[in-house]
């Protein structure tokens, strides 16, 4: 099974999927599978998550990593794995859903808003910081934390994240973006948000430093 980190790698943009019910899942996922996005996220705070990450993951499992975003407990660590999802995306840094994810074999991205935070995380273990809200950082804030974070972690920002961020978030450190609302709203048509995933992707690439 590919990795979160070589995922990440290759397409560093996260769908996240906030709101989407499991009838959709099919649209949407072959949508963003088109348009080459390699990491789906699904809110727990979603309608039916468990459901729509089963049904994503059945289909689209072996093209892209399906997860759970808003993981808040150890016991939704173990749903979202019992439901298939491979990675765990969580809005805070409590080092026991950090442990548990990684005891059941999943990529970990804790969120943070502190050094103190990132470095718990990293210590239980996390594949990945989130930096979350990044509208209540900045890229100035993201560039003093690379300055003492481990360079082998990435971090992600998230949190009202569009194209007009890129630039300054990648020059900063960022390794990639987590995109919400900017990218998927419920009942879009999967041609709507195929064209919009695509030209993100494409953002993104002409905003990566020279």
């Amino acid at each position: 099974m590919t990795s979160f980190r070589t995922r990440l790698e290759r397409v560093p943009l996260i769908a996240i999927l906030r709101g989407i019910t499991p009838d959709e899942v099919d649209a949407v996922g072959a949508a963003l599978i088109e348009a080459t996005f390699e990491i789906i996220e699904v809110p727990l705070n979603s309608p039916a998550p468990l459901a729509t990450i089963e049904r994503l993951a059945g289909r689209f499992g072996d093209s892209a990593l399906i997860g759970a975003g808003t993981v808040l407990s150890a016991d939704d660590v173990d749903a979202v794995s019992d439901a298939g999802g491979r990675l765990i995306v969580m809005p805070h840094a409590d080092a026991t859903v950090v442990r548990r994810a990684k005891a059941r074999n999943l990529a970990c991205v804790p969120g943070f808003a502190t050094p103190s935070e990132a470095f718990a995380a990293i210590a239980a273990g996390a594949d990945a910081l989130k930096l979350f809200p990044a509208e209540g950082s900045s890229p100035a804030v993201l560039k003093s934390l690379r300055a003492v974070l481990p360079r082998d972690v990435p971090i992600i920002p998230v949190g009202g994240i569009d194209e007009r961020s890129f630039e300054a978030w990648l020059a900063a450190g960022a390794a990639g973006f987590g995109i919400g609302s900017a990218l998927y709203k419920p009942g879009v048509a999967a041609d709507a948000l195929r064209t919009r995933a695509q030209a993100l992707i494409a953002a993104f690439k002409k905003s990566l430093p020279h």
